[in-house]
């Protein structure tokens, strides 16, 4: 490990040595109150049953914003009963009718438009890991897995510092809501075999958190101050009189049929007609650790990736779409914020962007007393298929990842991981690595009590994986990574500096590595006052960062970047505005395409760019995302615009329009990179709900069309119909001459069903 690694650890321990320390998590509580085997409750979301005044309500609510600390605009009731089977909860949600915000009914819709109310539930007790619940006033219903805690970072769920969690998870549960003349109401089921809980504890975990759109307003009943926020469980409440609860046999069955029509005009079989039934079983081995099977995993449902364009020299990540590897996905994040990525699941049953099937998978995620564990063996089979004459192939191949985390301190883990990638012979006879092995270790130190309530964080890896080119010898720094990042993420300042290096073989055959050969060092200071003086702004931000890498084996600079932040707002209605300027060095060590025809020649560049951009609150019926880029671009200059409209007409109605035009002018010769893309959903209900995507981009000149009604018949019984156009643009403009040739098209049936014992 390098002298700057060692020197980063030391000051990082010394950090957590006076800070690390267990906090007294004791804090309000919520009595539960039990049905009787004779009572009855009807879900309607109006809360008239008599059992409900019995119970005694939570109306203590707390500001985080605008005002952290302050007095609630709207009164919050919430109360909780529960019988053997099922968790209920009430929640009368007091406001103005008139002002009320309801536009998204889809099943998990970014609530950034609308009223909301939120609550976790931290089934262990443990302030790391639980469940994350929403809806809105028109029934829409949202959850997820939190794990590791909640990152301090900013963003989630309405609260800056509440993010760690995962929407993919898609629990079993129910929600009806009612207008009232003074708000809106709500009725809540959650079957206690949706959730992991040791039925010998009778207490829980608990928050909730109501976001009052028109006024941008946040209120917590518990971890209401900008540095904690709801999905840290830590700063949870307490539920209490929990008993006699039942999980059933643990274990669940969802059987799902799929018909498709497949048309590939280049294909060798042009049109297939291809049926299949998949088998998925999941079974709670302990209250806290569960593990599923599945067979002939289909992903016709998955929505298509959004196109982006790349103007860089290294590929663009994209995210994971599948449920299979989202849920429970968090325990597998490793040093996620120097991201050496030693598995990145899109590796498996994906090759450019094509499916290839998925024979069977076994996973296995949950805890073991102390220790946060996660297991993969999936296996995918072989594929072949013509693209303009050209024939590529995939081998069949085995996959395995294993991680395990060990919770120390009251924030903190301790964790190690492996993966290891399996390929046969290859149909072509080319001969692949037969078995590609990667191991790291990584160490995550929180601290929420740094200098009285801030937040701290350190996080360090080391990653080695075994030479994928076994005909050449390389030392253990050309195969391995390793780095240390130490974060402030607070209010009004924040900041990082980190150091990572990775070895110029550092290539995790089930890993995401964009560029490796390289250390880098990276401080970032950023400032964000709250004027008190200015009632029409809730913030400023200003920031500075700086990026210095060089390469590996020679020291030679590499790269060199000031990112600036001047001017930063965030108004009191919800919109922004930023203005950002970056200065870069760059040396090319080799000739490189930009575009078509269009090389780089190797030596040093230097340039300097700047970017205007804002948007308008989401919650209006039209909002409005607008940027400017211009500067110089290598030796030439590249001015960028970017827009999105989004209209909301009517509930559950939406389109938007996105496009992204960049003009570059270079003394080798010009050339345009755009966008454009068109997206319509309409919700019927919240259990019927469609989405269309239209998108094209010039760099790649494919068109692309996809759509997909989706059909809720109840939670965990699920119709799917999709349909998928692709065409290859011939001609020079799309706009003014298109000439679209076929790729591929399909469509596909698919339906799930859920049966529990």
């Amino acid at each position: 490990m390098s002298k700057i690694s060692t020197f980063f650890l030391i000051v990082g321990f010394s950090i957590f040595y006076a800070e690390v320390s267990a906090q007294d998590s004791s804090g309000p509580s919520l009595q539960a109150l039990q049905l009787s085997e004779t009572a009855e409750l009807d879900l309607d979301g109006q809360i008239l049953e008599e059992i409900w005044e019995m119970a005694v309500p939570i109306t203590d609510f707390t500001q985080q914003e605008p005002v952290e600390g302050g007095v609630p605009s709207e009164k919050t009731e919430i109360r909780v009963l529960f019988d053997q089977d099922n968790l209920y909860i009430g929640a009368i949600i007091y406001d103005d009718p008139e002002g009320i915000l309801a536009y998204q009914l889809e099943r998990d819709a970014m609530l950034s438009t609308d009223d909301r109310f939120m609550w976790i539930l931290d089934t262990f007790r443990d302030g790391r890991t639980g469940y994350f619940f929403e809806i809105n006033a028109a029934g829409l219903m949202g959850d997820g897995l939190m794990a590791g805690g909640g990152s301090s970072r900013g963003g989630g769920g309405g609260g800056h510092y509440g993010g760690g969690s995962s929407k993919a998870w898609d629990g079993i549960w129910e929600a009806q809501t009612s207008r009232r003349p003074d708000g809106w109401s709500a009725e809540i089921r959650i079957p206690f075999r949706t959730l992991n809980f040791d039925p010998n504890a009778d207490e829980w975990g608990i928050n909730f958190q109501r976001t009052i759109r028109r006024k941008n307003e946040e209120i917590l009943w518990r971890g209401w101050r900008r540095t904690e926020g709801l999905r840290r469980p830590i700063f949870a409440g307490t539920l209490t009189g929990l008993k006699g609860l039942s999980q059933g046999l643990g274990l669940e069955a969802v059987g799902s049929s799929i018909a498709s029509y497949r048309n590939t005009p280049g294909d060798t079989e042009p049109t297939t007609y291809p049926r299949d039934m998949g088998f998925d079983v999941n079974y709670s081995i302990t209250p806290s650790l569960r593990a599923s099977f599945s067979m002939n995993t289909d992903f016709a449902e998955v929505e298509s990736d959004n196109r982006r364009v790349n103007l860089t020299r290294f590929p663009m990540r994209f995210p994971e779409r599948r449920d299979f590897f989202l849920e429970g996905s968090g325990v597998f994040s490793f040093a996620s914020r120097s991201s050496p990525s030693p598995f990145f699941s899109r590796n498996i049953g994906l090759n450019s962007g094509r499916q290839i099937p998925i024979k069977y998978g076994a996973r296995t995620t949950g805890q073991i007393g102390k220790y946060e564990v996660g297991f993969y063996q999936i296996g995918t089979g072989a594929e072949s298929w013509t693209v303009n004459e050209v024939l590529s192939s995939v081998p069949e191949e085995q996959f395995t990842v294993a991680r395990v985390k060990r919770r120390i301190l009251e924030q903190s883990t301790i964790g190690a991981i492996y993966t290891r990638r399996a390929t046969d012979a290859a149909q072509d006879g080319t001969t692949l690595v037969d078995d590609r092995h990667t191991a790291g270790v990584d160490l995550q130190l929180n601290s929420r009590s740094f200098m009285g309530n801030n937040n701290v964080e350190m996080e360090t890896f080391f990653v080695w994986n075994s030479n994928p080119d076994p005909t050449e010898t390389h030392s253990t720094e050309d195969l391995s990574a390793h780095g240390v990042r130490i974060n402030f993420p607070n209010d009004v300042w924040s900041g990082h500096l980190s150091y990572r290096q990775f070895g110029s073989e550092y290539k995790p055959a089930v890993g995401f590595v964009a560029r490796n050969g390289f250390r880098r060092m990276e401080p970032r200071l950023g400032f964000s006052p709250r004027p008190a003086s200015i009632d029409w702004i809730r913030k400023f931000d200003f920031s500075a960062q700086f990026r210095n890498m060089t390469e590996l084996g020679t020291g030679i600079l590499e790269e060199r970047e000031w990112s600036l932040k001047p001017l930063g707002i965030e108004f009191e209605s919800g919109d922004r505005f930023n203005f950002d300027a970056t200065q870069k060095y760059e040396y090319l060590n080799r000739s490189y395409q930009v575009s078509e025809g269009i090389y780089l020649t190797e030596g040093e560049y230097s340039t300097w760019d700047y970017r205007l951009s804002g948007n308008t609150a989401g919650r209006r019926k039209v909002s409005l995302y607008g940027g400017l880029s211009f500067g110089e671009f290598w030796n030439g200059h590249k001015v960028g615009y970017g827009g999105r409209v989004t209209i909301k007409p009517a509930p559950g109605f939406t389109v938007a329009l996105n496009t992204q035009i960049n003009d570059v002018s270079l003394p080798q010769g010009d050339f345009t990179a755009n966008l454009y893309e068109i997206e319509g959903k309409w919700q019927a209900s919240p259990w019927v709900s469609t989405v269309t995507q239209v998108q094209y981009d010039e760099q790649s000149d494919l068109f692309g069309l996809f759509s997909r009604l989706r059909w809720i018949v109840k939670p965990g019984n699920e119709v799917y119909f999709v349909y998928t156009h692709n065409w290859q643009n011939l001609s020079t403009s799309i706009l003014e001459n298109p000439e679209l040739v076929t790729l591929s098209r399909g469509a596909s049936a698919k339906m799930n069903y859920t049966y529990r014992f």
